[in-house]
């Protein structure tokens, strides 16, 4: 017998429909995927993000974008505007990304002042946020001081990566991250998480979400394993996770 049950897997997923060339029917495909499946969230480009909110209403799937994606290099009254927008779209999670280059730099009051900002935007709406690191690039170091801060300023998860970098979530990571996280931050892992016993070995680290494309295997792997019917709907594998 399984060791879970369905909505334990299901709700670790945020279904991920980010890559630059989706079309605007691969994106309403997407989020049709994500309700018959009923994953955690939908994170979607940000100009879709009005429809994806409209379109996942009276569901228990929530509406979640980016801000200063891929790079977090966008100036932070400009990541502040984007947060803004996406909340007045109907928001619910938003997936920030760093300013690497200051991560990288030691800038950390830049860093620190900068991830308050969006975090604050966010609660005084009363959505959450995911603080992405780009882990690929940065030292052990840098992830610790990084969760420190995102503990500090109390960002809901910690995440691995944007899915465009050059790696994705590693085990390693995640177990550093939830180390030296507090435990009212959670953690989320971001590329490379493309099978159910790869989602079930991080769900032991103590990870609560996944950003993921393949959402239609993982789940249908689940759902065989648990003997629950199979969901036809279908989409591309073309978000980028």
């Amino acid at each position: 017998m399984a060791e879970f049950e369905y909505q334990d897997v299901a709700k670790m997923i945020d279904h991920s429909l980010l890559n630059p060339t989706l079309t605007t029917d691969d994106l309403d495909a997407g989020i049709q995927l994500a309700l018959a499946y009923d994953v955690a969230s939908v994170c979607i480009m940000p100009y879709y993000m009005k429809t994806c909110a409209e379109r996942l209403a009276g569901s228990t799937v929530k509406a979640s974008t980016t801000i200063g994606f891929p790079h977090g290099g966008h100036a932070t009254a400009i990541k502040c505007a984007e947060a803004e927008q996406a909340i007045a779209d109907g928001c619910e999670e938003l997936d920030m990304v760093v300013n690497i280059s200051k991560v990288l730099s030691g800038d950390w009051d830049y860093v620190r002042d900068e991830i308050k900002q969006i975090v604050d935007i966010a609660h005084a709406a009363g959505q959450k946020i995911k603080v992405i690191f780009e882990n690929s690039y940065l030292d052990d170091d840098q992830k610790i001081r990084l969760c420190q801060i995102c503990s500090e300023v109390n960002a809901d998860w910690v995440k691995t990566s944007t899915g465009y970098g050059s790696g994705g979530a590693t085990q390693a990571d995640l177990k550093l991250m939830r180390e030296h996280a507090a435990d009212h931050v959670q953690v989320k892992a971001a590329g490379g998480v493309r099978d159910l016993d790869t989602l079930l070995a991080v769900r032991g680290i103590g990870v609560t979400r996944c950003g993921a494309s393949r959402t239609a295997e993982i789940l249908g792997e689940a759902r065989k394993r648990l003997g629950m019917p199979e969901i036809t709907a279908t989409t591309s594998d073309n978000s980028g996770y």
